[in-house]
């Protein structure tokens, strides 16, 4: 017979055991975890012992166990099986981390490309010191007509899904060179994403940035300013054309209002000849 005054009430046990009495009562109504004793009013009473075999119940549900499986442990358990458990446990929440990394890194990368249009001065040219960027660079692209921005956006699209890159993170385009850029600023050689495990890298070193607004594939003088500016101040571009959108449809509406950014490599002149 068990002695009612050794026994906790439902409010009691709760703060002893730290589980609120409504999971306490819960846990009673699916038949996972009942108290030792009803008293003829009905209220609950549970002894200090059930604090083992609740703390068991408590720690798989920290692991995300579902109580279907934690029940069938209650009633019986063994370490294989356990350590099974635990095993499977443990690939689920390694899949868990690694989305939450790729959230994280889409978030901070909008976070920088926002921050960063809301700084610029969008009618200069600047040079600035970059530092190394990792990218994720699809196949060379191929395609002409009044679509083929988007048909070849696509392809670098599914390219991307086969070769398990989120589509999430920002893609920009990639032009051979400025020269390229400026024949052709509609078409960029290459997609790139700024998926931070991207295998492909944009070096550091000095650039030429500039930006413009409109919607995608549509860079007006940009890139006529891009290559007045390093002829006037004798600096010669070394290396592809990195456009990227700092403002696209993430941030705004009106497509119109897109707000991308074109840096290329360079070099002074003077520093060649030596």
């Amino acid at each position: 017979m068990v002695d009612i005054e050794a026994l906790y009430s439902i409010k009691e046990f709760a703060k002893f055991s730290g589980v609120r009495q409504s999971v306490l009562r819960y846990y009673d109504e699916i038949g996972l975890f009942s108290p030792v004793r009803r008293g003829e009013n009905g209220y609950r009473y549970y002894s200090p012992y059930q604090i083992v075999p609740l703390n068991m119940i408590k720690v798989f549900i920290e692991l995300d166990t579902p109580l279907r499986e934690i029940d069938e442990l209650a009633a019986s358990r063994t370490p294989e099986r356990v350590l099974q458990l635990l095993a499977r446990q443990e690939r689920k929440f390694d899949e868990g981390i690694r989305q939450l990394q790729a959230s994280y890194s889409i978030t901070h990368q909008y976070r920088a490309l926002i921050t960063r249009a809301l700084s610029v001065k969008e009618g200069e040219i600047e040079e600035r010191v970059l530092e190394e960027t990792p990218l994720f660079v699809g196949p060379a692209l191929e395609g002409d007509g009044p679509h083929s921005y988007f048909e070849c956006f696509s392809a670098f699209c599914r390219f991307a899904e086969r070769s398990t890159v989120s589509m999430s993170f920002p893609v920009g385009g990639l032009y051979r060179d400025l020269t390229a850029f400026r024949e052709q600023p509609h078409k960029p050689a290459r997609y790139f994403s700024l998926c931070p495990a991207g295998a492909d890298r944009a070096p550091s070193g000095r650039y030429l940035s500039g930006f413009t607004r409109g919607a995608y594939g549509k860079m007006g003088d940009l890139p006529e300013r891009l290559h007045a500016y390093a002829k006037e101040h004798s600096l010669t571009p070394i290396g592809p054309v990195y456009l990227v959108y700092l403002l696209d449809e993430i941030s705004l509406c009106d497509q119109e209002h897109f707000l991308a950014q074109a840096s290329v490599p360079v070099t002074a002149k003077r520093l060649l000849a030596r």
